[in-house]
């Protein structure tokens, strides 16, 4: 994944992310939206042919670090997930 801030202010971000998929966006989106500080947090598909996404966030925040609590959840929550489905899964 390769992250390139377009335009940034004190509440406001604008993210260019190349060679990632987007459900790993959708999934940091999701996170930012259950924060009440967050206003607006959006994910698109810039140019399909280049894999290049785009993600704005706005936040009563710095908007760096409301991403950065929301990829540590989203990490801490699949991380979970993992062990539930190891545990109960059973490869014969």
């Amino acid at each position: 994944m390769h992250a390139q801030v377009i335009s940034s202010a004190p509440k406001e971000i604008n993210l260019s992310i190349k060679d990632t998929d987007i459900g790993i966006l959708y999934i940091i989106q999701h996170e930012l939206l259950k924060t009440s500080s967050i206003d607006f947090a959006g994910v698109i598909v810039k140019y399909p042919l280049t894999n290049e996404l785009g993600m704005q966030i706005k936040s009563k925040n710095n908007p760096i670090t409301e991403i950065k609590n929301a990829a540590e959840i989203a990490i801490k929550t699949t991380n979970e997930l993992k062990k539930l489905f190891n545990s109960t899964i059973k490869v014969s």
